[in-house]
């Protein structure tokens, strides 16, 4: 075997004992409560069942297992079957992983024809995402709708964090990143904060000091495991309704595991189904289960139990603009580690290595030949909102395993463009500071300049056209999609789904807005929130 190929195999069998040893080091009690669907009950009465085991559905489930029995349906599987997301480097390996059907991170591509990512795994989005933990600006709490109790707000925050947040030891990207961010005039310097705060700022991380993932999926040891039952492999195909009420009251699901058998689960007196299923999953199933637009759902031959137009709308994904460049000399890989903030965007910063051909075709690579990867840094610009937003759709009415179609119609609203133009002249800016200065390449002719993976900025910035077109030609997601089951228009200010009983949806389809920088600790706090809402008005 040539020695090229032993190196690649002893590299493989090292990362993967390392990934084993993290592994073992997580904290999996809530694994006593984790089934697979094909050992569940054909039929079973639970007070609670909660569709969606991820960064929603896992505080709410802890939260209400405190006190009743609660059922979560998980159409993934347990992160011990994954154990890449368990750790740092498997969140860059986990998005570069060709689609098969059992990932934990599913791609698909929206109608936009931009590629994106949903968490199919126990502990959803916040298994497989960037780690960036910040709280919600106090704007969107205000504008949304919603009477919050802000000290429980806060004590919910609280509560996720003390399990799963630890501050970040910058790296060096990162640390530079945030002084380029200073430099070009992004302050004041906030220092480590988790607040949602004006400048830069360093915010809190579900990656530990040592690249261990705490993700939703450990808030489950913090409920009662005697009352909670897992199932994963578990695909919920409707909601059933009783219609013997005025409102149509929810009952109980209908979910086929892994095998393709069918199972009932039923809700006992005053219990309720919650739908956690995420920005595609929870319109989705309330599609399937008869409740969205009459017109449509008659034209696919779903009986409908509830007519509410608004089911599957207001779909808005944040676009993101990367400018990436290559450094030239190797350094550690970073998830998202500090931001900066204005009124009108926001800047965050990764970096990782990227394996390429030997020999690559571009001359500018040439003196980076001798390496089989290259070191990558990226500036990536979003911003609030965004203002444009879509609509999903079934791609068949038969059932959940069908991906629906999603178009989330980027740029429509041109005060998106407007916003995209100002955060990418900023990061202009940025690459004129001294600090990103060492990160230039200096080729045989001795010029200094950055080596890019990809497009550049247009040399003309303050052209607003080229600029307009680059923000359009140039755009991608930041994962951090939302709507389909808009407060105020799908539920209502206790998340219930207006004209109908024993029915709610907790989770960031809820959302009109991004709610702040990054979207995970606020979703993380909504599932808490509303836990703690149900028990105490249930009392």
């Amino acid at each position: 075997m040539a020695a090229a190929s032993l190196s690649l195999l002893l590299l493989i069998l090292l990362t993967n004992f390392r990934d084993q040893v993290l592994s073992l080091e997580h904290d999996f009690s809530y694994m006593k409560s984790v089934h697979n669907a094909n050992d569940l009950p054909l039929e079973a009465q639970y007070d609670y069942i909660v569709i969606g085991g991820g960064t929603a559905g896992c505080p709410l489930a802890a939260t209400l297992s405190e006190k009743y029995s609660v059922l979560v349906l998980e159409r993934g599987s347990a992160p011990v079957s994954h154990p890449t997301v368990l750790n740092v480097t498997g969140f860059f390996a986990n998005l570069m992983q060709q689609e098969n059907g059992d990932n934990p991170a599913q791609m698909f591509t929206s109608e936009d024809g931009v590629d994106n990512v949903r968490g199919r795994v126990l502990g959803g989005t916040s298994m497989i995402n960037a780690g960036f933990y910040s709280r919600a600006n106090t704007k969107f709490l205000s504008e949304s709708g919603v009477k919050w109790d802000l000290d429980s707000v806060e004590k919910a925050y609280e509560w996720v964090e003390e399990t799963l947040v630890s501050r970040p030891s910058l790296a060096i990207w990162q640390s530079f990143g945030k002084e380029a961010l200073l430099e070009s005039g992004v302050g004041p310097d906030n220092g480590y904060t988790l607040n949602h705060k004006l400048g830069t700022k360093i915010s809190g991380s579900t990656f530990d000091d040592v690249g261990r993932r705490h993700g939703a999926v450990e808030l489950l040891n913090k409920g009662n495991l005697t009352n909670l039952q897992v199932g994963v492999h578990a695909t919920v195909d409707r909601i059933i309704f009783s219609t013997k009420t005025s409102s149509p009251s929810a009952i109980g699901v209908i979910y086929t595991d892994s095998k393709g058998k069918s199972h009932k689960a039923l809700v006992r007196d005053k219990g309720e189904i919650i739908l956690s299923a995420g920005p595609i999953g929870s319109p989705q199933i309330l599609l399937l289960s008869g409740i969205g637009p009459s017109s449509y759902l008659s034209s696919l031959y779903i009986p409908i139990v509830h007519s509410q137009p608004n089911v599957g709308k207001f779909m808005a994904d944040n676009p993101r603009n990367n400018i990436n460049l290559i450094i030239p000399f190797p350094f550690d890989a970073s998830p998202v580690q500090i931001v900066g903030i204005t009124n009108d965007y926001y800047i965050e910063t990764v970096s990782y290595s990227l394996a390429f051909a030997p020999n690559p075709t571009p001359s500018t690579l040439l003196p980076l030949a001798s390496s089989s990867h290259l070191s990558v840094a990226s500036i990536s610009d979003k911003f609030p909102g965004p203002l444009s937003h879509g609509t999903l759709w079934l791609a068949s009415p038969s059932g959940a395993k069908a991906a629906p179609h999603v178009r989330f119609n980027y740029f429509v609203n041109p005060a998106d463009v407007f916003r995209c133009v100002r955060a990418l002249r900023k990061i202009g800016q940025m690459l004129e500071t001294k600090s990103l200065d060492r990160f230039k390449y200096e080729d045989f002719k001795g010029s200094r300049g950055f080596l890019f993976l990809g497009p550049s900025l247009p040399a003309n910035q303050s052209d607003d056209s080229s600029m307009e077109a680059f923000c359009r030609s140039s755009v991608t997601s930041f994962w951090h999609y939302h709507g389909g089951c808009v407060l105020g228009k799908v539920v209502d200010d206790d998340f219930r789904v207006m004209g109908t009983n024993s029915l709610r949806v907790v989770d960031s389809s809820t959302f009109s807005k991004c709610p702040g920088t990054n979207p995970q600790a606020t979703i993380m706090m909504l599932g808490r929130y509303i836990g703690l809402k149900m028990l105490r008005d249930r009392r």
